[in-house]
């Protein structure tokens, strides 16, 4: 009988036998097999009329092959090959028997865990009532995400499809959706990885979007910064180095979640948004003029929009106590004030004078300018000089 893998922890009984006679001649190989812990049936999917049997973790499943093959699924040909194989069996091999057709010899499952091999079943086995659930409130979100993943793994397209969209109305739905932070639950960076890995956007849209409100409170800054960085979404990466970078030299260099790369990043976003900084109150978004606004108006209306432009970002200098790197903030301050004044919520003074027909299309460019600032965030933290 092949061995299942050690487990890292002693059978409790030999560390009794062994503290209640130390000279008890065990040998270490004798040792080791009485370490080795007994794998066990899966109480619901050791099925007595299976034709394969399958090791996961610790774990033995009883199924049919038919239902493995569902779906076109890579199974089918993983038993195609086994066919192949069994005509080449040696004599020792045939002592135990074919791969699958017993406890003492099962096909082992590398990499999958019984939680994940589980669900699969679940799905394959579950009549419809039992699956509707997971479209319900009462869905188990740790169970569909342990599907997703498996399903994407052995290529069962279509119930990959299913959980992915079962899993995404899980966490989309308005009242009640399960937080991220459950404890029964796949953590908001399990989840991220699942949807990016699966290219699920809508799910990923609802993952990144919980990961700007955290970056909002000032939480799991380096945890958003090293999951955007490994699957390269651009732009919740720019957001989390923002995010970062206002914590401040002293804060980077303590946190041991940083990579030393990771800092020379943020020196050199620093030192690129502080530039972009020093430019940015002398070079208005290009402003697009009504219909109405021609010859001379023109020439004011721009010359007007350029004066409104540098008041507004030298307040960020000046009068609030934004940091200097902190681009993207001035620009959604000046947005902010911007639509304020073409609103009438703040008194206009005059600053709006000068441009009667395009004030409107002022809000336009500024809000435009705000996207696309936070769209190359991620480009100025460049350890490339």
């Amino acid at each position: 009988m092949t061995q299942i893998p050690p487990d890292n922890h002693l059978n409790t009984s030999f560390s009794s036998f062994m503290q209640a006679d130390p000279s008890s001649p065990i040998t270490p190989k004798l040792q080791l097999q009485l370490s080795i812990p007994i794998a066990t049936r899966d109480p619901e999917y050791y099925i007595s009329d299976g034709n394969t049997v399958l090791l996961v973790e610790n774990t033995l499943f009883k199924v049919h092959r038919s239902t493995l093959t569902k779906d076109k699924s890579t199974f089918d040909s993983m038993f195609s090959l086994d066919l192949d194989l069994r005509s080449h069996t040696s004599s020792h091999d045939a002592s135990i028997g074919p791969e699958g057709e017993s406890d003492d010899n099962p096909i082992r499952l590398q990499g999958d865990t019984s939680d994940e091999f589980r669900a699969l079943l679940w799905a394959l086995y579950s009549l419809p009532h039992e699956l509707m659930v997971a479209l319900t409130p009462k869905a188990n979100s740790l169970q569909l995400f342990h599907l997703a993943r498996i399903t994407h793994k052995y290529q069962f397209r279509s119930v990959e499809t299913w959980a992915l969209n079962a899993l995404t109305t899980c966490y989309t739905r308005p009242i009640p959706a399960p937080s991220f932070d459950e404890a029964d639950g796949p953590t908001l960076s399990q989840i991220t990885e699942l949807a990016a890995l699966c290219e699920q956007r809508e799910l990923l849209d609802a993952a990144i979007m919980r990961w700007k409100r955290l970056l909002g409170e000032d939480k799991d800054v380096a945890l958003a910064l090293n999951v955007s960085e490994r699957l390269n979404l651009r732009g919740l990466l720019g957001l989390s180095y923002r995010s970062m970078l206002l914590k401040g030299k002293d804060y980077w260099e303590s946190d041991p979640h940083l990579s030393r790369s990771q800092r020379v990043r943020l020196l050199s976003g620093h030192y690129a948004l502080g530039r972009l900084w020093e430019r940015l109150p002398n070079e208005p978004p290009v402003l697009t003029h009504s219909t109405r606004c021609t010859g001379g108006s023109t020439v004011r209306c721009n010359q007007a929009w350029g004066a409104l432009w540098k008041l507004i970002l030298d307040m960020g200098k000046q009068v609030l106590p934004l940091q200097y790197a902190d681009v993207l903030g001035k620009v959604m301050l000046a947005e902010s004030v911007i639509r304020a004044l073409v609103e009438k919520e703040i008194p206009t003074q005059g600053t709006l004078d000068g441009m009667p027909w395009c004030k409107e299309n002022a809000l336009t460019v500024t809000s435009s300018k705000v996207r696309e600032i936070q769209d190359s965030l991620a480009d100025y933290f460049s350890d490339v000089a």
